[in-house]
């Protein structure tokens, strides 16, 4: 099959199938005497197995270790799960870290009136690089009380 019929086959786009190529993490495709690329069942196997490693987050690193361990029949499956318990610890951190920016941000939107004066939470927290939640609230709690429009003030 040509490598169009491969990417449709494989859910893998053309693209990524020569760039893959590119960095030997699959065998260039066969060449007819015209130079087309030719892909056979197993080259379908091998870029749907990218491809689902590549959706589940694994670098292009790992999938190459993957690859390799997948085509040797002597392999350890100890060796495997390396890989996959390693990538599973850096998920953890990645979704610890994505859940305090989550938890920051909405802390500062929360401290932020969203009306019309000038003063930011939000941008007074960005700003400030050690504590970005402690800035929120202590903007918050010192930001000067707005003047009402249309009260002139005694003297």
């Amino acid at each position: 099959m040509n490598i169009g019929e491969a990417a449709s086959a494989s859910g893998v786009s053309a693209k990524m199938i020569r760039y893959y190529e590119s960095i030997a993490l699959i065998k260039a495709g066969r060449r007819t005497d015209a130079g087309y690329r030719i892909y056979g069942d197993n080259d379908v196997h091998t870029l749907r197995f990218i491809r689902r490693a590549r959706h589940l987050g694994f670098s292009l690193e790992q999938i190459r270790d993957l690859l390799s361990l997948w085509q040797d029949p002597e392999r350890a499956s100890a060796d495997v799960k390396t890989i996959a318990q390693e990538h599973v610890a850096a998920l953890q951190q990645r979704i610890q870290e994505l859940t305090e920016m989550r938890d920051t941000l909405q802390h500062l939107a929360h401290a932020c009136a969203g009306d019309a004066r000038p003063d930011c939470p939000i941008l007074a927290g960005l700003s400030t690089a050690d504590a970005p939640e402690a800035a929120a609230c202590h903007h918050h709690a010192t930001a000067p009380v707005p003047k009402k429009r249309g009260v002139r003030a005694r003297t």
